[in-house]
């Protein structure tokens, strides 16, 4: 993509609303733009990093055997009078009429619809088990939305939706999706600590939420430190075979949010085992029994030939906070640090002389044969002064940068910076390729 045909708004000045450092870098880098309180435009930039998220959680979610569909915005508050939380749910549902005086709201999520689709179709055992999520926007009315995009009104969220036969199931079903969301965070370059949770109005007995510890963070939280040094479960995890030594092994140590903490067993911890830190939540699982089958009649027969009502769980991943979370876990002084898995694009090539014949044909040929390869480029074509150029790469965080000039040029070389680490080397064109595939594409 050449910068002289894209649509990156970059703000010089720090926006006085910002008050937290992702807040501040997405407007800055001309990711978002807020609408109204709470609600925000995604612009180019920010749209391509939402879509990149997007799809390592669509990988991991089919990976572990969730089925994806589409579901509306739009729910009929009948469905959620059956389940009796229509009433209960609090000022955060935002509640319509249509024009036929039919009572409606905007989805804080799908229980109750999914759970409606599930007893039209499904009647046997047979059938189970059953996981089905979509990735849509939702909509709750936050008394005080605040840090962007982190306490929006509207989000974009990952909800997966699992229906089996009993408890056992149920259990091995909210297994698959905690292995999951450990793969998901991991291969975003994220430690995502699972943390025993309230299971608040969505129900239930059993729920964990998935923190990202970041000094932003906006609640306190205990652990173990042994957490920290577990690794990620290996890419060949059979997702269908027993699962508990995996999800014993992160749920035994200590962990909990501060609505969660035990002082006591805390400290019962070695005291160079203790970490009190902020975390942010990314991700929340729940098992809830047959809350919602019972209350809505969603039944199947079993081999014996009676009904039994389903046991359900629910897993949210929130998409569109999960880019705040990132640019909390991964910046500096100067900018966003985007691990590649989800950047933008991979590499961003500035051209410190644009019109210059022989920087132009180095950049030329260099952006050619990088897409060629698979790399995706953010090209600087413009002819800004190069202290801007330098600024706007370090500001929106790309993991490469080329740069060309004249001077360099001359000796046959281009400049290659790491933008994590700060390390530059000059190479040839053909040495800084070969890097950049070798880096990029392995």
């Amino acid at each position: 993509m050449r910068l002289s045909k894209y649509f990156l708004p970059i703000l010089r000045e720090t926006p006085k609303e910002a008050e937290i450092v992702s807040h501040r870098l997405m407007l800055r880098a001309g990711m978002v733009r807020q609408q109204s309180a709470g609600i925000y435009s995604w612009l180019p930039l920010g749209h391509r990093v939402l879509r990149k998220v997007e799809r390592i959680v669509e990988e991991e979610q089919a990976r572990a055997g969730a089925v994806q569909l589409l579901m509306p915005t739009i729910q009929s508050a009948d469905l959620w009078r059956e389940s009796g939380r229509y009433d209960a749910y609090g000022k955060e549902m935002l509640r319509i009429t249509d024009r036929h005086e039919r009572d409606m709201l905007f989805g804080p999520t799908n229980e109750e619809m999914i759970t409606d689709i599930f007893r039209g179709y499904v009647r046997s055992y047979k059938d189970l088990p059953l996981n089905l999520y979509h990735i849509q926007w939702k909509f709750r009315d936050e008394v005080r939305p605040r840090f962007g995009i982190m306490r929006g009104r509207e989000f974009l969220m990952k909800d997966a939706y699992s229906f089996d036969i009993d408890k056992e199931a149920a259990r091995h079903a909210y297994n698959r999706m905690f292995v999951a969301y450990l793969r998901t965070f991991a291969r975003m370059g994220l430690k995502a600590i699972p943390m025993k949770a309230d299971t608040g109005p969505i129900g239930g007995d059993m729920s964990h939420e998935f923190i990202i510890l970041a000094s932003t963070g906006e609640s306190e939280v205990f652990l173990n430190k042994a957490l920290l040094d577990l690794d990620t479960p290996a890419e060949d995890t059979d997702f269908f075979s027993d699962l508990t030594p995996i999800v014993d092994a992160w749920t035994t140590p200590y962990a909990a949010t501060d609505e969660m903490h035990d002082a006591a067993a805390f400290d019962a911890i070695p005291e160079e085992n203790r970490v009190s830190a902020r975390g942010i939540e990314v991700g929340h699982i729940f098992y809830f029994g047959t809350k919602y089958s019972d209350a809505m009649g969603a039944k199947v027969a079993t081999s014996e030939g009676t009904e039994v009502p389903v046991h359900m769980g629910s897993y949210g991943i929130g998409v569109s906070r999960l880019l705040g979370a990132l640019i909390e876990a991964n910046h500096d002084d100067d900018g966003i640090i985007w691990p590649a898995s989800v950047a933008p694009f991979h590499v961003g090539l500035v051209n410190l002389k644009a019109g210059d014949e022989m920087t132009d044909a180095a950049c030329e040929d260099m952006y050619a044969k990088l897409e060629a390869a698979g790399i995706e480029v953010l090209y600087d074509d413009t002819d800004n002064r190069a202290g801007a150029k330098f600024a706007t790469m370090d500001l929106i965080g790309l993991p490469y940068q080329v740069v060309a000039g004249p001077r360099g040029l001359k000796d046959g070389v281009l400049e290659v910076k790491n933008r994590a680490t700060g390390e530059k080397e000059m190479l040839s064109p053909e040495a800084t390729l070969n890097k950049l595939v070798a880096a990029l594409t392995a």
